[in-house]
């Protein structure tokens, strides 16, 4: 570690091509034609409108058939949808939706293209194989604003039957084409933009202050945070204005840049175990846990290590969270409650997690992926009080 806490040594990966701005979903026709002329568009419920993409792809002669994903991907929608594209004779998939529905292509188009079932390439409750063949080409589609998932490397799936969400994983994940229309998002409810705002907030801080954080991720979160703060409440607020949500757009888009590259933190550890135990939305838990594990992470850096370089990136975060030079750490975590609370985020308890449930959510979220990445090992009594003030 050199300079603050970043890496000196690293790499980054994204999508080969990146097609942002208002108005972009008119290029998809052209996009995919030079993909194939069949195409498996997986999509959500239908709360935005399909056929500007379908009259693009048949203005180019490309083909589709269309797969619904009405709610997050697991072993058996994947495998759905996969037979779907094989008796289609799909070439590619369009992946149009929120991140869930981006994750449900993605995983279908690595099992296009590789032998054996899903469960062979899951981690923890599969084998946990590497993925061998390149997935079929994806053009991601987001219509939230919160996950980035549009250029990450993995997808999360969820298994009722373990109460788990676990991730399918390869650098060959990310999405060929990541085209984002800001337009796209108006529709979302109030609460959805919330949520999926709060996430793409949380996957920016969480990857500013990761073991694994590099001058290049952190040099594109810095954009993201003052974008995120300046608009996320006017986004909420205000759903029609569009310089809000392609605020948005950026800072999702810059979110699941950073996270592929630098890796996450205590939020997403505690949300990927939450989320497979109750019925609870991933933005909303990360916005529930998000002041918390600030708080927590602080004050046992401050307790080991008073002179780490970790405290200097969290006072940074705050300068940027409140667009003031003079802001310190106390004032940020100021700042996230009174979001939470202006973006009527509910607490944990309201989705039925109880104190009983404790001692195995934590027991968990310390063996999670993205715990290991956290700026310090956050001992047990402070696991438990993020759960308890959340």
């Amino acid at each position: 570690m050199k300079n603050g806490g970043e890496q000196m040594d690293f790499e980054f990966m994204t999508s080969e091509r990146i097609v942002f701005g208002i108005g972009t979903i008119k290029h998809i026709g052209k996009i995919a034609s030079t993909l194939g002329k069949q195409a498996l568009i997986v999509c959500g419920s239908g709360s935005v409108d399909l056929n500007p993409i379908i009259a693009q792809l048949k203005s180019f002669d490309v083909n589709y058939e269309v797969f619904h994903v009405s709610i997050e991907p697991n072993i058996e929608m994947v495998e759905a949808g996969l037979i779907l594209s094989k008796r289609s004779n799909c070439e590619f998939v369009i992946g149009f939706g929120g991140g869930s529905v981006i994750d449900a292509a993605k995983a279908i188009a690595v099992m296009m293209t590789n032998s054996g079932t899903l469960l062979d390439y899951l981690e923890i409750i599969g084998q946990g194989k590497p993925i061998l063949h390149k997935p079929a080409d994806v053009i991601a589609v987001p219509t939230t604003a919160g996950t980035g998932t549009e250029v990450t490397k993995n997808a999360v799936i969820s298994s009722p039957e373990h109460k788990l969400k676990v991730s399918l994983r390869s650098p060959m994940m990310i999405p060929k084409v990541a085209l984002i229309d800001p337009e796209l998002t108006i529709s979302m409810p109030q609460a959805i933009t919330a949520s999926t705002g709060m996430d793409a907030l949380t996957q920016l801080i969480e990857a500013f202050i990761s073991k694994k954080a590099n001058p290049l991720t952190d040099s594109l979160i810095r954009e993201g945070v003052r974008r995120a703060s300046r608009s996320l409440r006017v986004a909420y607020h205000e759903p029609g204005n569009i310089q809000a949500r392609e605020d948005m757009c950026l800072a999702s888009l810059i979110g699941g840049m950073a996270l592929a590259n630098a890796g996450l933190g205590a939020v997403h550890g505690f949300a990927a175990v939450i989320g497979g135990m109750f019925d609870a939305p991933h933005g909303e838990v990360c916005a529930c846990l998000l002041p918390a594990v600030v708080q927590e992470n602080i004050a046992a850096i401050k307790a080991t290590n008073p002179d780490s370089p970790y405290l200097d990136k969290f006072k940074e975060i705050a300068t940027l969270l409140l667009d003031d030079e003079q802001a310190n750490i106390e004032d940020s975590i100021k700042y996230l409650v009174e979001l939470k609370k202006d973006l009527k985020i509910r607490n944990l308890s309201d989705f039925g997690i109880e104190q009983t449930n404790y001692s195995k959510i934590v027991e968990n979220a310390r063996m999670a992926s993205s715990m290991q990445k956290n700026p310090i090992v956050l001992p047990e009594f402070r696991l438990y009080e993020i759960l308890n003030i959340s």
